[in-house]
């Protein structure tokens, strides 16, 4: 137990140390029942007198704070709740700039009742590979021992995992080597530093028109502005982009061509090419997020921007954390040129590597087959929820609009007339349902209004019929 004390003060060191642990224990950073060191190695700790410490125990004893077993120890006593930290009556001018804007929209202010059926978040917990990474860990630990601990390869990740991606990649026509690929925690972190890399305050980058909210945070933290393009069937208009860019001047283009996150639309092979062509004759890089590519449920995989990359103007991100897991971490940035050693650097300077632990056993998941296995199964699960989720909201909710999308974890759902999405949100809570509003997608959240994004993939069938019927209702206490 660290206790700061002021030998030159006033203030008895027996009071300070009564007063610390007082402290700690009605803001609940000592819970009930944790064993408190004894008075002989508290004192010896701090470089005090036993009694000092009887003092200091004897008062909180005394209140009620403790107790004492005999042959057991001194224990935190059961206070009740924690009493909140006191907070100042107002914060620094620096503190006050940060918190100008930051109250979030991101929920309704309702609360959700026990049993709510969430179409919001990624894939289904109950179908992540549990006890198959379980099983890797161990194995991890027993060939590699002590190794797995450590830093591991560096910022850019472990060499093996690296290949391991390499090998992916070319399947997809993506013809790269383990030195231009830069292990993240997430894609999240990997958009991150290209960014950072990239751009500073006061850009423009230009991105699709719903995009991923998660990117649009993190734009507006580093002072970036964001012009949409507007996406339709076929993904990111193309045809509008370049007038765009001429009148805007962006720094970067931010896209997910496949099942695009929130509208489900894939950008058409003549739009990858002309948008690839596009980048090259304006001298604009462009960020290729490929976040759920592997989930095709029907017709014909498309090659990434990056295949079609001939002069390293395409950064390609990709995340095995949809997949597998959430809590894994691990994504990947493919580059190439000097804009990879800027990214390594980046990532050096912010967390040194990624869990060297869970490369390894990623690199191992994957080489042993069983990640096909996994894509496989989670695939034919998944479409059969799609199907269950436009076939339900036929029936509960047929002036909805919808396109069934040909892979992914998203339905894109335009509402009807008089309904908006921020009302509903909450409306739906009532019902024990929870939705995205689509006003998270757009730089200007208003043009959200009219649509919902609506997750097929956490729930069961059975669940995604009574969620849907839930919404329907939900609906109908707004018109």
């Amino acid at each position: 137990m660290r206790i700061p004390l002021d030998r030159s003060g006033v203030v008895p060191l027996w009071r300070q140390i009564e007063r610390f642990i007082r402290a700690e224990i009605e803001s609940g950073a000592l819970p009930a029942g944790t064993r408190i060191p004894s008075s002989r190695a508290l004192a010896t700790a701090l470089r005090v007198s036993r009694i000092t410490v009887d003092n200091a125990y004897l008062s909180l004893a005394t209140d009620g704070l403790v107790v004492a077993s005999p042959g057991r120890g001194t224990f935190v006593a059961s206070i009740g709740p924690p009493r909140p930290l006191a907070e100042p009556a107002h914060w620094p001018v620096w503190q006050q700039a940060m918190t100008a804007g930051a109250a979030s929209t991101d929920a309704a202010d309702v609360e959700p009742p026990p049993d709510v059926i969430s179409f919001t978040g990624v894939g289904d917990p109950r179908l992540f590979p549990t006890r198959e990474i379980a099983l890797t860990i161990g194995d991890v630990i027993r060939a590699d021992g002590a190794d797995a601990f450590t830093y591991g390869d560096g910022a850019n990740g472990h060499r093996p995992l690296r290949q391991t991606v390499t090998h992916l990649l070319a399947s997809q026509g993506v013809h790269t080597t383990p030195d231009r690929v830069v292990i993240t925690s997430g894609s999240q972190q990997a958009l991150f530093l290209a960014c950072s890399a990239l751009l500073q305050p006061g850009d423009t980058v230009v991105a699709e028109q719903p995009t991923y909210d998660h990117a649009l945070a993190l734009f507006d933290a580093l002072g970036v502005g964001v012009v949409g393009v507007d996406v339709d069937t076929d993904g990111m208009d193309v045809d509008g982009l370049e007038a765009t860019v001429i009148e805007h001047g962006p720094k970067l283009i931010y896209t997910i061509p496949t099942f695009q996150n929130p509208t489900g639309a894939s950008l058409s092979t003549a739009r990858r090419q002309r948008l690839v062509d596009l980048a090259r004759a304006h001298d604009i890089p462009i960020v290729e997020d490929d976040f759920v590519g592997d989930l095709r449920y029907e017709g014909r995989a498309q090659a990434p921007l990056k295949a079609l990359d001939e002069r390293g103007d395409v950064l390609y991100i990709g995340s095995f954390s949809k997949m597998l897991m959430p809590g894994i971490r691990v994504g990947y940035l493919v580059g190439d040129g000097p804009i990879v050693d800027r990214v390594s650097a980046l990532k050096r300077a912010t967390d040194l590597s990624t869990s060297n632990l869970m490369q390894r056993v990623l690199d191992r998941y994957l080489t042993v087959g069983r990640y096909q296995t996994h894509l496989r199964r989670s695939i034919r699960s998944y479409r059969q929820r799609r199907d269950a989720m436009v076939a339900a909201l036929g029936r509960h909710t047929p002036d909805i609009a919808l396109t069934a999308p040909a892979g992914g974890l998203f339905l894109w759902a335009t509402l009807p007339d008089g309904v908006g999405a921020t009302a509903l949100r909450a409306a739906a809570m009532r019902r024990g349902v929870d939705v995205t509003p689509g006003t998270r997608f757009y730089a200007d959240p208003s043009l959200g209004e009219r649509n919902v994004r609506l997750n097929f993939a956490a729930r069961d069938e059975q669940q995604i019929d009574t969620g849907v019927a839930r919404l329907a209702r939900a609906i109908a206490d707004l018109r």
